[in-house]
């Protein structure tokens, strides 16, 4: 007889890529969090939302070496009612001079409330498209939201912008307004040609670099983006950049991925970005082509930790592959297709941690695949409440919004389910489908438009699926009990316990692995509809054991898996009173050897490891339910007690 006992199988070792994935995964969440924390409390604006931004043409004069922002932005715009005046988002300290539209002045004021209101000399009619440059500068860093940094590496100069979600206004004027998207953009960035070490400066924005004019000791560089993007996506950076680029070759439309980095961090970068390759590769293959193929992708340094991950080239604190997949997958989702509200935000960030998992299972194989699933597994069920979905109120608590735990390794773990239910191919034409879709592509989606788009795609009825691991709490716990009863059977029961009240049963396919006993193996997807389900199975082998969800498919934990005769002498060894609130008597059959006791708390944290004995004060335990391991010289035993 050999007990198999799985409880707490999720806090194996893992392989150290996975310890640098789940750092890689604290800076990106870090990044992102601190990004919106200095934001998020400020909200589009109502004045903005009687017009539709065209076009944008930006054209700045910056000096990596000074904290300081000049420009011209023409923006083309079409009324959606009667406009006698047109309203921009702008910092107060930001300086207008002047407002020209067709060779003349326009009366203009700049507002406490971060307006650049504009008066514009006839009225322009619901329908009618129009245009007007507003002529600035000023000084962003005063604006103090961290959007706009001019600092130094390695004692050169640089400057970089990061405006998500509402910093854009903080160093120029823009609608910040997520839902409307600008079509098309220009930027013309003018900078000193050498900075003072007689370095040529190299500038970074988005879209597909058209010229580099030098005229006296300035130059100007041009950047063409023709994809709708808000307001927060669009970059720029400068400084003494390298510039090297890999082609990907695109099924015979090749395009470049452009890589602006720092010189000190050349020979690193320029060992690590050749991989992104081959994650566009894979991305490509399963999901659609690159959506800017016709610009570029690229990574420009930054001086944040983790990257952020701007159209068509993402800021980067570091090249480390998990960054590079992560980031990259955001292209895809994230920018094509943005999340609706921050109560949607794991369509951005459990599909771009998920992603990069995939990008595990493509380069390094399934084994490797599985430890990470098991790294996921391990973070989600270390407690025992928590959805993947926000409320209203979770939305103010930045923290929540950024959760790694919920929005990136839940999220994740919730599309790898979703995949495991529909198989392969069902679910990448789902997520194919949501990306081409007409109301979405190059828009916005909220968590019901990707929920109706999988179930059309897919012909099946996920609502209590969603239901279950979306929208609800916790995760389930699974008691698998098997025999032999004939040589050509097995018989398998399963059942199931919640952590989380919310949720009366998870409903999705259980993997199991049956082992012979001449190391014979069978893979099985039990259909557990049921707590105490049994199932019947054909088999042409002697069963030795069986092993529950052997690749992490399924999130949960604290599983055991019995044979009959594990079974009986489970049934054997009695605790009792339980629910206790004071002294726990264990009384077990002589034959049994017990050697020691290990006592896990609700969350699965060991608490106590002590030789057996007969009784175990309870009195000081908080409220809960525990979980005790029996070792025994043919495995482990677990019983579950709960302390009232």
């Amino acid at each position: 007889m050999k007990l198999i006992q799985l409880l707490f199988f999720g806090l194996c070792s893992t392989v150290s890529f996975s310890q640098d994935y789940n750092e890689t995964l604290d800076a990106i969440r870090e990044s992102e969090a601190k990004s919106a924390l200095n934001h998020m409390m400020q909200r589009s604006n109502l004045n903005t939302g009687d017009y539709d931004l065209k076009y944008h043409r930006l054209e700045l004069d910056v000096d990596p070496s000074i904290a300081f922002i000049s420009g011209d932005i023409t923006s083309y715009f079409e009324a959606k009612s009667d406009l006698a005046t047109i309203t921009f988002d702008l910092t107060s300290n930001m300086t207008v001079s002047q407002v020209m539209q067709r060779g003349n002045a326009l009366a203009f004021i700049q507002n406490a409330d971060d307006e650049l209101v504009i008066t514009l000399p006839i009225t322009q009619n619901t329908g009618v498209l129009d245009s007007l440059t507003v002529s600035y500068s000023g000084n962003p860093i005063s604006s103090g939201f961290g959007s706009f940094e001019q600092t130094e590496h390695n004692g050169d100069p640089v400057i970089w912008t990061l405006s998500e979600p509402y910093g854009a206004k903080g160093w120029w004027p823009c609608k910040q307004d997520l839902i409307d998207k600008i079509d098309s953009i220009d930027v013309f960035m003018t900078t000193p040609q050498f900075n003072p070490s007689n370095e040529e400066y190299i500038s970074v924005s988005n879209g597909l670099e058209q010229s580099q004019i030098v005229t006296g000791t300035e130059k100007t560089t041009h950047f063409k983006h023709r994809h709708p993007i808000p307001a927060y996506l669009i970059a720029i950076a400068a400084t003494n950049y390298e510039v090297y680029s890999h082609t990907v070759p695109n099924n015979g439309n090749p395009f470049d991925i452009v890589n602006y980095v720092y010189p000190e961090s050349l020979a690193n970068a320029q060992a690590n970005t050749p991989i992104t390759v081959d994650i566009m590769n894979i991305y490509t293959t399963l999901f659609e082509e690159y959506p800017f193929a016709d610009e570029k992708y690229g990574h420009a340094q930054f001086g944040w930790g983790g990257g952020m991950e701007h159209t068509t080239v993402s800021f980067m604190g570091s090249f480390g592959r998990n960054l590079v997949a992560h980031e990259l997958a955001h292209q895809w989702f994230g920018n094509k297709i943005t999340c609706g509200s921050w109560k949607d935000i794991w369509l951005n960030e459990g599909f771009a941690t998920y992603l990069s998992g995939i990008t595990i299972e493509n380069l390094d194989g399934n084994d490797a695949f599985t430890t990470w699933k098991q790294q996921r597994n391990n973070s989600i069920t270390s407690q025992p409440i928590g959805s993947v979905y926000l409320t209203d109120a979770d939305t103010t608590n930045v923290s929540r919004i950024f959760n790694g735990r919920l929005s990136y390794s839940k999220g994740s773990m919730v599309l790898h389910m979703l995949r495991k239910k529909l198989g392969d191919a069902p679910f990448f034409q789902a997520l194919q489908t949501y990306l081409a879709s007409s109301e979405h592509a190059y828009d916005y989606a909220k968590t019901e438009d990707f929920i109706s788009i999988v179930e059309t795609s897919s012909s099946e009825d996920l609502t209590e699926f969603f239901q279950d691991w979306l929208y609800n709490q916790g995760y389930p716990s699974y008691t698998v009990n098997w025999n032999q009863p004939t040589a050509n059977q097995v018989s398998i029961t399963v059942e199931q316990i919640q952590s989380h009240p919310s949720v009366s049963f998870f409903e999705a396919p259980v993997p199991v692995r049956l082992i012979g006993t001449l190391g014979e193996t069978l893979d099985l997807i039990l259909d557990n509809s049921a707590s105490g389900q049994n199932f019947l199975e054909s088999v042409n082998f002697e069963v030795q054991d069986i092993i529950f969800d052997p690749e992490s498919d399924i999130i949960s934990r604290n599983n055991s898996v019995l044979d009959i005769e594990d079974l009986t002498l489970d049934n054997t060894l009695l605790l009792y009173p339980n629910p206790t609130s004071d002294v726990l008597f264990i009384d077990k059959p002589s034959p049994l050897n017990i050697s020691e006791i290990k006592i896990f708390n609700p969350l699965g944290q060991l608490i106590y490891k002590l030789p057996f004995r007969s009784t175990l004060d309870t009195s000081h335990w908080t409220s809960g339910l525990f979980f005790i391991q029996f070792q025994t010289k043919d495995g482990v035993l677990t019983k579950t007690v709960l302390k009232k």
